[in-house]
């Protein structure tokens, strides 16, 4: 995979699905301001008719302006499913006409992914944890070969374990942990959260970003494009937040390594790194805006 798409897709905040069937979306989807587009063969299409989909992709790959199919993924069909192989021939032949980047599905095992790999070389690959075997599995599956970051597909987990979670989806916690803990012991970049499915709620949607961002996460998953910019300001240091971290910059370059405090709070090493991440983070989401 090239640097471009690489760091694209590493450090996108939302990923915004259009159904890959409906072709005349996906300039559209492009242009909303979406930091990485996804053209979805599987949920958003209709079992009957993901087949003719994946004919309608192979066509209609042409309107996705090359300068633009660096942030473009292609969802394919979960392994195992009867669309799977003939999506992993799409996503080969496509690989030869920009496409970089693939989302898979419902993974369960690293071997699926190396399977996938080695059919597809040098794709970057995004498995989407969504079942118990596949949290069980997570450690493996973030160092299968080219994996570049995982996402959570937590409605179908929540339907695979039988949870029932409230509004504020406490009963997952410890699933967006184990995702989070393994994506860095992989050296991974932030793990991509789940869709929230209510589209014109923005005080859901904030507060479930918010949340993707507490607990590590580094992106959202998006089903509409009304979802962007809250997204995008959820995962975007406030002005107030800038300015604490550059007077803990400041106050640090003062004391020359020595104690310091800020706003009555120590300021040591950790303190410090804070600081900086926040000021990155602002600095690639003024790139991106």
């Amino acid at each position: 995979m090239s640097s471009k798409t690489s760091n694209q897709i590493a450090q996108a905040r939302s990923f915004l699905f259009v159904p890959a069937d409906r072709p005349e979306r996906y300039t559209k989807a492009l242009q909303s301001g979406a930091d990485a587009v996804i053209i979805d063969l599987e949920d958003a299409v209709a079992p009957h008719a993901r087949a003719a989909a994946r004919d309608v992709v192979r066509l209609a790959w042409s309107v996705v302006p090359a300068s633009e199919r660096y942030r473009v993924l292609l969802r394919i069909n979960a392994p195992g499913s009867q669309w799977h192989d003939a999506d992993v021939a799409l996503v080969s032949a496509l690989a030869a006409n920009g496409l970089a980047s693939i989302v898979v599905p419902k993974v369960e095992s690293a071997q699926s992914l190396a399977t996938i790999a080695a059919a597809c070389p040098g794709l970057a690959l995004l498995p989407m944890i969504e079942s118990a075997q596949g949290v069980a599995a997570v450690d493996a599956i973030t160092r299968a070969p080219q994996v570049l970051r995982i996402a959570l597909g937590h409605i179908d987990l929540q339907v695979d374990l039988g949870i029932q979670c409230g509004p504020d989806q406490v009963e997952l916690a410890p699933l967006r942990w184990a995702l989070v803990l393994a994506s860095r012991c992989a050296g991974l970049a932030a793990p991509v959260d789940g869709v929230t499915p209510a589209i014109h709620d923005q005080q859901a949607l904030l507060q479930d970003s918010e949340r993707s961002l507490r607990c590590g996460f580094g992106g959202k998953l998006c089903i509409h494009p009304q979802q962007l910019a809250t997204v995008h300001a959820a995962f975007t240091p406030s002005v107030e937040e800038c300015q604490w971290a550059q007077r803990v910059l400041d106050a640090a370059q003062l004391a020359i390594g020595g104690a310091c405090s800020v706003d009555g709070r120590m300021v040591d090493a950790p303190v410090i790194a804070l600081a900086q991440r926040t000021l990155s983070r602002h600095q690639l989401s003024q790139e991106r805006n």
